[in-house]
């Protein structure tokens, strides 16, 4: 039981990070002053995304792999995006 409420919990820690990286991209308004800090922050979120991914498809079951792996396409498309504009 511990190992799949784990499994659980990493999947969950993911799916936290990929929203909270989402989001704040959504939010960045590019001609803002504070581009720059935002731009940051969003990329600390990105990381912190990625890892969170990495750490839940160690111990992910078949179906949290598919999503896991369509989170990092996703954070990969966040990434390409923002690499565009700056």
């Amino acid at each position: 039981m511990p190992y799949n409420k784990n499994k659980q919990q990493a999947f969950q820690a993911a799916q936290q990070g990929m929203e909270d990286a989402q989001e704040l991209y959504y939010e960045i308004v590019r001609d803002s002053a504070n581009y720059g800090h935002q731009l940051k922050h969003l990329k600390q979120e990105v990381n912190e995304a990625y890892e969170q991914i990495e750490n839940a498809l160690e111990v992910a079951s078949e179906t949290q792999r598919m999503q896991l792996e369509k989170f990092q396409h996703d954070l990969t498309t966040i990434v390409n995006e923002v690499n565009q504009y700056h």
